[in-house]
Formats: C-alpha cells, sequence, structure tokens
C-alpha cells in the first residue's frame, strides 16, 4: 500500500519539520500529486490548468519586500526626528545657560524655548505656598494653589494629553488655543513648592500619551538645575 492510500492519525508532538522533510525526500511525488492542496486557495489553478507554485513565492516575496522598506521608511523617519529633536534640546540648553539674570532666564523658559522646540507656547506654573519666596513674583510665572501640582500630575513626573481643551491657570489668555499638551512636574528646591514647565498646542496631536519623554524630561531637570542656581544667588 502507497502512502497515498494510508491514512494515519495525526500527532501534532510527534510531528515535527525534520520527520516532514524526512518524509518528502523518501517520497519525491508527494508534491507533485498534492501540490494543489498546498497552495492558498485563491492561489490555486482554475479547472484544468495548474496551479502557479512559483507565482504565490513571488508574490510573497514581493509582499515581504514591500514591507520591509516600509519598516525601513519608519525607521529612517523615527531617527531623523529623533536627531532633529536631540538638535532642538541642547539649543535650548546652551540658550538656558546664556541667560544674564533671572528675568532672561524666566523669559527664556517661556518665550524662547517656545520657539525653539516649535510649540505654540511655554508656561512656567508655580504653587502658592503663602510665604513670599525670592525672585517667584516674577511676571513671567503663573501662580496656581497649593495642592494643585500633585493633583494634576496624578504622582507622574510628566503627562501628555490630546484632544484637550487648555487650562487657564496654567496658559492664560493663550488657553483658548491649546488642543493638546505636555506637563513636567519641577522640583526645584526642598525650600521651594513643586511647578510645572507646560507646553501647549494648537494641534490636538501633538502630544499624546505614546510618545518617547526622555529628552524634554533632560531639559526640565536642567531647568530645575539652572532656577536652583538663581534663587540662591
Amino acid at each position: 500500500m502507497s502512502y497515498s492510500e494510508t491514512k494515519v492519525p495525526i500527532d501534532s508532538d510527534q510531528l515535527t519539520e525534520n520527520k516532514i522533510l524526512e518524509f518528502i525526500k523518501q517520497n519525491p511525488d508527494f508534491l507533485e500529486k498534492n501540490l494543489e492542496s498546498l497552495i492558498p486557495e485563491k492561489k490555486r489553478g482554475t479547472r484544468g490548468k495548474p496551479a502557479d507554485f512559483q507565482a504565490y513565492v513571488i508574490d510573497r516575496l514581493k509582499n515581504d519586500k514591500e514591507e520591509i522598506i516600509e519598516n525601513t521608511r519608519e525607521l529612517v523617519e523615527n531617527s531623523r526626528a529623533n536627531m532633529n529633536n536631540q538638535v532642538r534640546i541642547q539649543s535650548a540648553v546652551i540658550r538656558l545657560l546664556e541667560a544674564n539674570n533671572f528675568s532672561d532666564f524666566i523669559q527664556c523658559v517661556t518665550m524662547d524655548i517656545s520657539s525653539i522646540l516649535d510649540v505654540d507656547i511655554t508656561a512656567l506654573v508655580v504653587e502658592a505656598d503663602g510665604t513670599h519666596i525670592p525672585h517667584i513674583d516674577n511676571a513671567g510665572i503663573r501662580i496656581i494653589p497649593e495642592g494643585t501640582v500633585d493633583k494634576w500630575m496624578l504622582n507622574e513626573y510628566t503627562l501628555l494629553q490630546d484632544n484637550i481643551s487648555g487650562i487657564e491657570a496654567v496658559f492664560g489668555g493663550g488657553a483658548a488655543l491649546v488642543r493638546s499638551q505636555l506637563l513636567l512636574r519641577l522640583d526645584i528646591a526642598p525650600e521651594t513648592p513643586p511647578a510645572i514647565l507646560a507646553f501647549g498646542s494648537r494641534d490636538p496631536n501633538a502630544f499624546n500619551k505614546d510618545q518617547a519623554t526622555d529628552q524634554i524630561s533632560f531639559l526640565a531637570r536642567v531647568i530645575e538645575r539652572c532656577m536652583r542656581i538663581w534663587l540662591i544667588t
């Protein structure tokens, strides 16, 4: 009795790739007799015509090539975007270090960085603790009630939100244009209340929870340290 006439129950535990290859080697006419059933249904030959297995393989190779090209394109675009962001962060840090006084530093944070990072609006928000904080009465800083930072940040150091309405307490008169935002918690010093560095965009998808925040978080840490130096001088 030939293999084509024998019905053997399939045991997936015993059916290995090596056993299948060994079977095909021992029965070289198996593929010729059963090729039609091995081709995906949409690739099978019509009645009276042989199945085009070669065409199927070529199609698979074309699809694989297109997928590789698309993945490569996305990788290149992501790498280019990351490099562009890195250059912008470096430029912002240099501008911070060039500040001549505290007012100039605050202007850099709340105005210059917006242009450098290509965002619509930047705000520096500090909690009021009921006592005077040296230099914190600067016009470029917005004041919020004590405990607000913890309430907003939910124990996170970064918060990205898309498709929102801007908060007036954060962005003031510019809140009307804000549709997505990035909030970064700033812990300036033990003796000063917590603060938030906020970036707002009119693009509802400019900031979203899937974005990486390592570079912008680095900028926030630089701002913390620079502000700490200005407050003790």
